[in-house]
């Protein structure tokens, strides 16, 4: 007999997100989480991820939009603020590369944005330290994600539509038989229809070998400044930021305790053996790069960090996400690899897979991101 129609290993970024659609379709769904929703050392830690409708390849604009409306409606759901909407600000070389093609892409979307001069930068923005060839894209519908609130919220909403959470139960090995797909943990087993795996940086272990040959958990460190003067840094007076500067870059959020701005180095990932064994502390090479690019970029913080964490996230080869089934007629369903950037499109990722998984509906606007391209 079979246990349910579907079940969602993992219930982080991704996953808590397809067990809310999930739930929307069917109340016969099954979560499992090694821990509990959003513990510590998953890759949802760090308090916020940069939302924004601005992408570097447009190809994304559809997420992005799906993902911007399904973020309204997890809030107006749960009852929970969720994304702060401050705008967003891209900062680079003026005609560099960076620029040049933010701007090339919100004009194939469509996207509102608006760029802003260096003069125009520094009048609005004067928290950032600019370069005399600086220039910035404002992306008004940017913003910063709780992330924490986020999973918590879609995983409640999900129980509320009688979702089943299985929490502490980390699954060893799932496997397809004439029957559906065989989950174990332990010395338990469950039968399901299909199943989802979106447990990040632990996904490695139930996907096939040739798919684990282009992926790997990588480690991905967080750092936190004091304001000098917090209201400077409110989510009212300093949007989200991306910055490539030269032979610096930095992103960031502003400070939604009011005290400390999330300031990290951008795109530092590093791989590791095991997604539970990432080393938190940093190196005193990320230390001294992370305070020499703060002195430099925000005067108005301390150049000092007060506060620093690392987590894992399972990395493709081409920083794409696995979204699909595995093969022609698979029950199984990846929904994992997000590479370090996914949290911003979770809701619409999670919602392609349910709808996927559960055999409602098929993307075609998806199909750079389905595993065959390693496979076939």
């Amino acid at each position: 007999m079979s246990d349910g129609k579907l079940a969602v290993i993992g219930l982080g970024s991704i996953g808590s997100m397809a067990l809310w659609q999930a739930s929307r379709l069917t109340d016969s769904v099954v979560g499992f989480e090694a821990k509990v929703p959003a513990h510590g050392r998953s890759a949802v830690g760090g308090d916020t991820r940069l939302f924004r409708m601005l992408h570097l390849n447009p190809a994304f604009d559809p997420l992005l939009k799906r993902s911007q409306r399904l973020w309204a409606e997890l809030e107006q759901e749960s009852g929970q603020d969720i994304l702060l909407r401050c705008g967003g600000l891209y900062i680079g070389t003026d005609k560099g590369p960076y620029i040049s093609q933010l701007r090339e892409s919100a004009q194939a979307t469509g996207v509102v944005h608006e760029f802003l001069s260096r003069g125009e930068m520094a009048e609005r923005y004067p928290q950032h330290n600019l370069r005399e060839d600086d220039v910035a894209v404002f992306d008004p519908a940017g913003g910063a994600l709780r992330t924490d609130r986020a999973v918590t919220a879609a995983v409640a909403a999900a129980q509320a539509n009688g979702a089943t959470v299985l929490t502490n139960t980390p699954v060893d090995d799932i496997r397809e038989t004439a029957d559906g797909v065989v989950v174990t943990s332990g010395d338990r087993s469950w039968t399901f229809e299909n199943v989802i795996v979106a447990s990040g940086g632990w996904s490695r272990k139930l996907l096939p070998e040739a798919l684990q040959a282009h992926t790997q958990p990588n480690r991905v460190f967080l750092t936190w400044f004091v304001a000098k003067d917090p209201v400077l840094f409110s989510p009212e007076r300093f949007p989200i930021f991306v910055r490539l500067s030269g032979e610096r870059s930095m992103y960031g959020a502003p400070a939604v305790d009011g005290v400390t701005v999330k300031a990290t180095l951008n795109f530092r990932p590093k791989p590791t053996e095991r997604a539970d064994a990432v080393p938190r502390e940093l190196t005193a090479e990320e230390i001294a790069e992370t305070t020499e690019t703060v002195s430099e970029f925000f005067p108005g913080l301390y150049p000092n960090i007060v506060r620093s964490d690392a987590f894992p996230d399972l990395f493709t080869t081409d920083r794409n996400p696995l979204l699909g089934r595995l093969g022609a007629g698979s029950r199984i369903y990846t929904a994992t690899g997000f590479s370090g950037g996914g949290f911003k499109t979770a809701t619409g990722y999670g919602e392609i897979a349910a709808l996927e998984a559960l055999g409602k509906e098929t993307f075609e606007d998806v199909d750079f991101l389905r595993p065959q391209r390693f496979t076939a």
